[in-house]
């Protein structure tokens, strides 16, 4: 598929070449352009009794070498209209200057904070002007006392007469290698420290490539050497590594071990023949055993392989119905199993955790460790030798705590949280989520986890569960470190210029922490707001104390698919709206994660509509209440949220002045009907089975594509998209060409396709510049009203 992709490199070649404007006085913005108009050819789509025609469905016929040359020319036009829009709205001149506000403040830490495992630190590292980043490691014993979080590089060993640092893979020479463009999507370091396997993005194969490197000699050992390769972990105390391969179609179906240094082939241990079946595998964090997880459409099983013999027999540890989280670590004799199955036949709104003895290990062994407690929502664990720490959510509120283990034997389980002694660690205020980080040292009780808010950059936080001790690691620095006073501001250039290196805080400890939030400058407020049905739907709003007046302009986002939360975190580039008195809100609407699994499955299938009828009330909410002016709230949804927002645009699309889609999926019915690039279970359990006739009915009430409002004034939109993206570039072309046929269409409010390249997110530069150009258009459409 991607040779056919191939038939379009001149557009990506155009869109960013970078070019200086002369100096001199700005020509007045020209007349708004004429909107390209792609050809119609009307193809019959038949399913359910039910026939009717798509006009642009050859946007999508990548096998077609004609109408591939045919979509080159419009996307070239889309490009020229894409930019004439924009200067004609003056949106080109504004993005320019917001783009050097955001390069000034946009996180660019040079390297990751260091993360010990054993006697080493590993940490990555971006050397200036390259575009991929360089894995490295140094003692952890070596001049401990000189280690920098932000600069873990430096120092010099004298008695050795080297370096400290040790680079172990340089992703800069390995895309070389693989043609100029490759990333890596895992990597494992086996646990004595001697090898790292990893794969690598190979696009000439569209697949990833597994490689093992020798750490000691620097070179890549013979084999393995796989394709298609989607999980690794390590055996034998790394003297063996276990592998998946997927097909063609992206199913993992094959598990093989490879015993390294050794010219014998691998050893396939499982092939799994049913299309519906897919196989995962990782390794629990004391790598006593490999565990093997099976999903269907009609069940999930979860197998324990021992990691110091992985050929002998595997043991069926669980099993479950279909489609279910379960995740199965060890400590000390016993198995944890973290899942959101069905217990004892009833269905669970959340995750919980049960217990059994690895000696006899089976379906019928567990037993819930805490009970159940109304309103409390487990949403993850994680463990080291000595504790296991729970991220539990009650309501908005977030809470982190640990638990000291093994569990003590007095407490038969199940039993209440508050049985086991919970130790609550340090937050700060309006946290929006807590990610736990690598913490591969699963003997050492410091563990690192990421804390978020909408009013603090995220926070890269150490604790230390023996002491209750901690320390921010990393963090983007918003606030002067003398007098606390933000800086970075649009309109106080003055002030001083941002720096965005996080702050090394390696010294503090618990007290002595500074949590580096902008509450004093940027308020968060909560509301429940009322859906269609009555359903009460989360909305965080964030806006500038200075600028906050009635009547401000307002973005709205939403997500609300596959169980995810919503993305609520301090986000830099946001400051340009709001230190122009933008309001930014965020609705939690069915679909999402955060709530449990009815509200996942409130807004999944059939029920997609809710989570569109929610997003809708809430944009109501905001215009009724005043907190935004009328004919000034705009969208931004991404990927999934694109399908959201587009949903919600064709409902009341006089209810928004502008959007924002990003990548975003928007002909659902077609793409589930004829996946053009392979889908997965999840996406059907998400969206719906159209060769159910119920869910047919469901996906063509919701789908962007065919509900496009004839002769109605729609909202300025800007689509971005790009020629390797999860949903191709044609989805959103063909929305935009069938909004601009349908709707009463006005250059005013223009329709705008934006192409991107595939390496933006690798370059600070293009990110950037993406930001940039998104939030002026944003500014331009509905301050110009």
């Amino acid at each position: 598929m991607r040779r056919h992709l191939d038939l379009l490199p001149r557009l990506l070649l155009r869109r960013h070449i970078h070019r200086r404007s002369k100096p001199g006085t700005s020509p007045p913005p020209p007349p708004p352009p004429n909107a390209p108009r792609p050809p119609q050819k009307p193809e019959p789509i038949s399913i359910h009794g039910e026939t009717w025609h798509d006009s642009y469905a050859w946007m999508g016929s990548l096998s077609d070498a004609a109408a591939m040359r045919h979509m080159d020319v419009h996307m070239e036009a889309e490009e020229k209209y894409a930019e004439a829009c924009l200067a004609a709205a003056g949106a080109d001149r504004l993005a320019r200057k917001l783009q050097l506000e955001m390069a000034s403040r946009l996180a660019s830490e040079a390297c990751t904070p260091p993360a010990r495992w054993g006697p080493w630190l590993y940490y990555r590292r971006t050397d200036e002007g390259k575009q991929y980043p360089v894995l490295c490691r140094r003692s952890a014993a070596l001049h401990e006392e000189f280690i920098s979080y932000s600069d873990p590089s430096a120092g010099f060993d004298f008695t050795a007469g080297k370096r400290i640092e040790q680079k172990l893979v340089d992703y800069n020479k390995e895309a070389e290698r693989f043609g100029g463009y490759s990333y890596e999507e895992l990597s494992e370091v086996s646990p004595d420290h001697r090898f790292i396997a990893y794969t690598m993005y190979d696009k000439d194969k569209d697949s990833f490539t597994l490689m093992v490197r020798d750490l000691v000699t620097g070179t890549l050992c013979d084999k393995p050497r796989a394709d298609r390769v989607s999980n690794i972990s390590w055996a034998m105390d790394g003297k063996a590594l276990i592998y998946v391969v997927t097909n063609e179609e992206r199913r993992p179906y094959r598990l093989f071990c490879s015993i390294i240094g050794s010219n014998k082939d691998d050893i396939l241990m499982l092939e799994e023949p049913d299309d519906n079946t897919y196989l995962n595998i990782r390794h629990t964090k004391d790598f006593r055993f490999i565990t093997l997880n099976v999903f269907s459409d009609t069940h999930s099983k979860v197998y324990l392989i021992r990691a110091s013999d992985p050929l002998s027999r595997m043991t069926l540890a669980w099993e479950g119905e279909s489609q279910v989280h379960c995740i199965i670590e060890h400590h000390h004799g016993h198995l944890y199993l973290f899942t959101d199955a069905a217990r004892d036949g009833v269905c669970v709104n959340s995750h919980y955790l049960m217990q059994s003895d690895v000696q006899s290990p089976g379906p019928k062994s567990w037993t819930n460790v805490l009970l159940e407690e109304p309103g409390i929502i487990l949403e993850d664990v994680d463990f080291c030798n000595t504790h296991m720490v729970l991220v539990l959510r009650q309501g908005r509120k977030l809470r982190l705590c640990s638990v000291n283990l093994p569990l003590p034997e007095n407490i038969q389980v199940p039993s209440h949280l508050s049985d086991f002694c919970p130790f609550d660690l340090p937050l700060p205020s309006h946290v929006c989520q807590i990610l736990s980080g690598p913490n591969y040292d699963y003997y050492s009780s410091t563990m690192r986890f990421t804390i978020s808010s909408p009013v603090m950059p995220d926070a890269v936080v150490d604790y230390n569960l023996l002491n209750g001790k901690w320390q921010i690691v990393q963090q983007q620095n918003m606030l002067h470190e003398r007098t606390k006073v933000l800086y970075g501001n649009a309109f106080a250039s003055s002030m001083g210029k941002l720096s965005s290196d996080g702050a090394d805080l390696s010294s503090q400890d618990s007290g002595d922490c500074d949590w580096n939030e902008l509450s004093d400058y940027y308020a968060c407020e909560y509301y429940d707001v009322p859906s269609k049905d009555g359903v009460l739907i989360p909305l965080t709003l964030v806006y500038s104390r200075k600028h906050k007046q009635d009547g401000n302009p307002g973005l709205l986002h939403g997500h609300g698919a596959y169980g995810e939360i919503l993305d609520r975190r301090w986000r830099s580039e946001l400051k340009s709206l709001l230190d122009r008195g933008w309001v930014v809100a965020y609705a939690d609407v069915r679909g999402g994660g955060g709530y449990g699994k009815e509200w996942h499955q409130d807004g999944a299938r059939t029920k997609k509509m809710n989570s569109i009828y929610d997003f809708v009330s809430c944009g109501e909410f905001l215009l009724e209440k005043g907190i935004v002016q009328q004919n000034k709230l705009a969208g931004w949804g991404y990927s999934a949220g694109g399908l959201l927002v587009a949903s919600a645009i064709n409902t009341r699309p006089d209810l928004f002045r502008a959007a924002v889609l990003k990548v975003p999926f928007l002909d659902v019915c077609n793409t589930l009907l004829h996946p053009i690039l392979p889908l997965t279970a999840i996406d059907y359990e998400e969206f719906g089975f159209p060769v159910d006739h119920q869910e047919f009915i469901a996906i063509k009430k919701y789908s962007p594509y065919e509900n496009i409002q004839r002769d109605v004034p729609y909202p300025a939109v800007f689509v971005t998209s790009s020629f390797n993206t999860r949903f191709g570039v044609w989805e959103a072309a063909k929305w935009v060409a069938k909004v601009r046929e349908l709707t009463k269409y006005d250059p005013e409010r223009p329709v705008i396709l934006n192409l991107t390249t595939d390496v933006v997110e690798e370059s600070k530069y293009l990110e950037t510049k993406e930001l940039a150009t998104e939030t002026a258009f944003l500014i331009k459409m509905v301050n110009n009203t």
